[in-house]
Parts: structure tokens; sequence; C-alpha cells
């Protein structure tokens, strides 16, 4: 490769991925209305513009693929010879191919050349490309204007993310002043500021703990103000990391065609509020949990066409990706019209796999039954194929939900169909909490968490089978006391307060102290002799300047809830 300023080749690089991410989406639909002029031309330009932007760099295997399709879309669009089945899968194979260039050139690799094979079939579905030749005195050729040629293409509008290397080939419009009203700023900068935003905040809950005691009224004033101004630059910051949804689902058209067809399946995808926005970091931590649940979605959930032929339904099965917001989280949905999942197959399955014994099977509601899916080791999948059984299961993509600090559940109706929905924080940045006391010790919880508050003088707890329980309004629940879960030594008759806390479809009491109100933190690593432990998700600095550790309510529950019943026992 040639050597090209390192600015001027990661453009290229951020913004050919975006093209390929639109080309895609835009193939799949040019293959449901292929005679479609404008699609067409879509799907050209893109290839076009890559072309480009790899000519300029030298990167001479994208540049041969990339011609190679253009070719065979030239005679599609000219009405010579029309896309078919080995066209879109030559044009798909070839996104593939790129998208693998693309990561070699990242890694300062030289890319490898298409196969011979695949760059034959797109130039021989080209063969009349040279010969053709519109007619003028023709009347075909009066209902249809010619398409323009490659070299012509300079004039045509270019999509929105064109590499600013073509751009610079072409001359700008007269009297238009086509002025960028985005500018890219390395992600390096942005965390800086994140960063910065959390300082302030930090400072800014200082002194909104320290103002009651001065009583001064210029302070109260002087900090409101703060407080104010501290508040709408931290929404202004994390406004600016914000990415849609749609950078995720752009890929996602295309991956259901592919497994679809690997199945021997009719799917539709629908996807719905891709504008929807999340942190950046979010936004690509998301791209894996939610490959494997529409894969699974298409795989497990979607029968065959005979088989919704046989059960009343339309042979092509639906597929819907859906996201929006709510407050200041996100939902994100992945449904289909499938079988649905049967409990009792899920319950027999988990007792074979030794995941869970037959009498506690025996206990769960359906809807427990569904959850056992998340254990790891569990599939009811018979044989290894390449969408399943290679030991990536629902229990990694609930591992990966939790990291991000959200959740994920399952509502299925056996014959109707499945929704997994994700529930994710807009940002993972700064985290409102609700602040507890321990002694002289600080934990903080995660608001979104917390369902409800209950002081008590003394709280009387039930045994249930070993387990200490919480009688919460006729509603028995799982009693956790935050002393004995740290290892401390109990205080009897001391007040607690209880905090009513949600995890998953379960809910379980926390006994503390004392509770010190909501407080948003910024979220810090964990000091070193506490990471990998299970209960803590992270650390912070309060408003008075100790540092609380932020609990990790699942972890919690899991652990205390082996803690309380070997109490149980013990006493």
């Amino acid at each position: 490769m040639s050597a090209i300023p390192n600015d001027i080749a990661a453009d290229f690089l951020i913004e050919a991925r975006e093209i390929l991410d639109q080309l895609g989406e835009q193939m799949v639909a040019l293959e449901h209305a292929h005679t479609d002029r404008d699609a067409l031309n879509a799907v050209f330009r893109g290839f076009h513009t890559i072309k480009g932007g790899a000519g300029f760099l030298d990167f001479g295997p994208m540049v041969e693929i990339c011609h190679a399709v253009e070719d065979r879309l030239n005679v599609a669009r000219d009405g010579t010879v029309p896309m078919d089945a080995d066209a879109f899968d030559g044009a798909q194979q070839s996104l593939d191919l790129l998208v693998d260039m693309l990561a070699a050139v990242s890694n300062n690799e030289e890319p490898e050349h298409a196969p011979a094979a695949l760059l034959k079939s797109l130039r021989d579905g080209a063969k009349g490309f040279v010969t053709h030749m519109p007619t003028l005195s023709s009347k075909p050729a009066a209902a249809k204007p010619a398409p323009a040629r490659v070299d012509e293409l300079d004039a045509v509008p270019m999509p929105a993310t064109a590499p600013a290397l073509a751009k610079q080939s072409r001359a700008p419009a007269a009297n238009a002043k086509a002025e960028d009203p985005t500018v890219r700023v390395d992600v390096r900068r942005l965390d800086a500021m994140v960063d910065l935003v959390g300082e302030l905040v930090l400072a800014r809950n200082r002194l909104k703990t320290i103002r009651p005691r001065l009583r001064d009224e210029d302070l109260d004033r002087a900090v409101t103000a703060l407080d104010v101004a501290t508040s709408r630059l931290q929404s202004a910051v994390m406004m600016v990391r914000m990415q849609p949804v749609g950078r995720v689902f752009a890929r996602f058209p295309k991956l259901a065609r592919d497994v679809a067809r690997q199945v021997s399946k009719s799917v539709e995808l629908e996807i719905v509020g891709a504008e929807t926005e999340l942190d950046r970091n979010l936004v690509e931590a998301l791209a894996d949990p939610l490959v494997h649940l529409v894969r699974n979605a298409i795989d497990h959930g979607i029968e065959s066409p005979e088989a919704r032929r046989a059960a009343g339904k339309p042979e092509q099965g639906t597929v819907r990706l859906s996201a929006q917001q709510e407050g200041d989280h996100v939902s994100i949905e992945v449904s289909d019209d499938g079988a649905g999942i049967d409990p009792e197959k899920i319950r027999r399955s988990a007792i074979k796999k030794g995941l869970i014994d037959s009498d506690a099977a025996a206990r769960l509601t359906s809807d427990e039954c569904l959850n056992l899916i998340f254990m790891a080791g569990f599939s009811t999948r018979a044989e290894v194929s390449d969408l399943s059984g290679r030991g990536v299961g629902m229990d990694v993509v609930q591992s990966k939900i939790r990291e991000l600090s959200g959740q994920v559940q399952i509502h299925s109706e056996v014959g109707r169909g499945s929704r997994f929905a994700i529930r994710v924080p807009l940002t993972l940045a700064i985290l409102p909490t609700l602040l507890i006391e321990l002694e002289d010790d600080v934990y903080a919880l995660p608001l979104v968490r917390v369902v409800e508050v209950l002081a008590q003088d003394r709280i009387e707890p039930l045994w249930v089978d070993g387990q200490r329980m919480l009688d919460l309004r006729d509603q028995p629940l799982p009693l956790i006391e935050l002393r004995t879960w740290l290892g401390l030594e109990p205080q009897p008759g001391a007040a607690t307060t209880c905090v009513v806390l949600q995890s998953g479809d379960a809910r379980f009491c926390l006994t503390v102290d004392r509770v010190r109100g909501r407080e948003e933190v910024v979220i810090k690593a964990l000091p070193r002799t506490l990471r990998g432990l299970a209960g803590y998700a992270g650390a912070s600095l309060v408003g008075d300047g100790r540092m609380a550790l932020i609990l990790d309510v699942d972890a919690l529950l899991r652990t205390g809830l082996r803690g309380s019943s070997s109490a149980g026992r013990d006493r």
C-alpha cells in the first residue's frame, strides 16, 4: 500500500463502513423491487463512491471488486440484463469481502483479492454492457432515459456519507453554498469531555452538601446557578455522544436475508425506531446481543414455509426489530410471529442437561421456565449447525446486557411467537442512584432498580423453605440483609430501612441502616481489591467526598439468597 496520510485513510475507513452499512439495507430493498431504478442507482453510487476513495488510496483489491459489481449493476440499470439471484448473491458476497478488506486496511494489512470465480461471475453477467447502446430512434428508448456513464457520475448527487476523498474531485455547484453542518471529532476527545463533566458533577454535589451548613444566601444562589448550568452542560455533552441505534440496525436486513436463505425460510424483517438515540458506547456494545437474538428468531422462532401453511399462517414469517426511548432508558425489542417457546420443553431440557433438579423444576411457573434459557449450557437444539450449538447461548446475551446495566425479559406464546425485550440506560457515564448507608459506609443502588422504600422500626422475617422472607402486602418477598451479606455482626432490634429492588421479573427486599436519598454519580472503576467480586458494579465519589460502592442488584440477589438460606439453616 502506498504511504497515505493517516487522517485521510481514517476518514475513508469510517465513511466506507457507513456506506457498506447502508448498502446492506439497500441491497435487501432492491431484491424486493429489482427493477426500481432509484434503488439501482443508489446501490450503484455506493459501490462507485467506495471505488473512488479506494482508488485514490491505491487499495487495488477494493477497486477491482467494486468495478466488477458496477459493471453488473450498470447492465441492470439500462435494462440489458436484469438482476437475478446470481447477481444478488454476487453483490452480497462482494459486500462481505469489502468489510473484510476494510478490516485488513484498518490493521495496516494488505487486503486480499476477491476470488477469481466471483469476479468472473459478475463480469459474465455484464457481458451486454459493452455492446449494448440504446438508440434514440427506438420507441422503448423514448420511454426511459439512458443511464449515466461511470465517468458522468460525478454530476450525480452523492449520499451524505460519501467520503471526503470523493468530494475533493467534484467542483461545487454554481451559486450554491454546500456547508457541512457536522464536524468529525476524535472519540477520545469526547470521552475526555465526559470525564471533565463528571468531575464537575462531583464538585456540584459536594457544594450542595456543604450549603446547608453555611446558611449563606449568596452561596445558595451561586450553588443553584451552578447546579442548573452543570445539568445543562451534562445534558449537552451526553447529546454529543448520542448516536442512532440505526447504526446497528442497518446491518440486520442483510443478516436476516442470509440466515433465512441458509435455513430455507421466508422472512421479512421490520425495523422500527432506528432514529432512537443511545450513548455511542452502548450502540456498539448492543451489536452482538442483537445479532444473536435476530439469528435465533429466524433459526428457532420462525417455522418453515410448510409448517406455517399447516398452521394457517402466511408462508413468510415476520421478525420485528424496534427501539423507543422511555425516560432515561431505551427499550429494544426483537419479536417474531413464529412457533413461540414451549415452557414444558424448556423444563424437560433443563432437567435432562442437569441444570436443575426435577423437584425444583416442578415448582417453576411457565414464565420462570422461559428464563431457564438464560442458564449457561442450555440449548434445545438437537444438532450442531453453523447457526446454533457453538457455545454462544442466551446466557452470553443476558451477561452482556447486565454489563450495560440493563435487563432482558422474555414473553412468548406457543403458536403465536416470542418477544425479547431489552432495557438499557441512555448512558453509562453518569448513573442516577439511591444512596444507602450501613454504619459509616455509603453504597449506591441504580435508581432504575428501586421499586420503593419501606421504613420500619423492626422487621420480623418469615421463614419459607429455609429462606428469609418479608410479607409485603400479602406478597412474600426474599429478604436480604446488607449487613449479613457484607459479613458484619448482626445488631438485633436495631432500626432498619427496607429497599424493595427489581431483578428481572423478581423482586426482593434489602435491609440497610438508612436511606440517604437520590444522587447522580459518576461511575468509576472498582478498587483493585474488589475487582472480580460478585455484587459490585463500580465505585464513585459522593457529595461529602466519601467513596460509595455501586451494588450490582442481580448479583446481590443471587449471592444474597444463598447466604441468607445458609444462615437460616445454621439457626
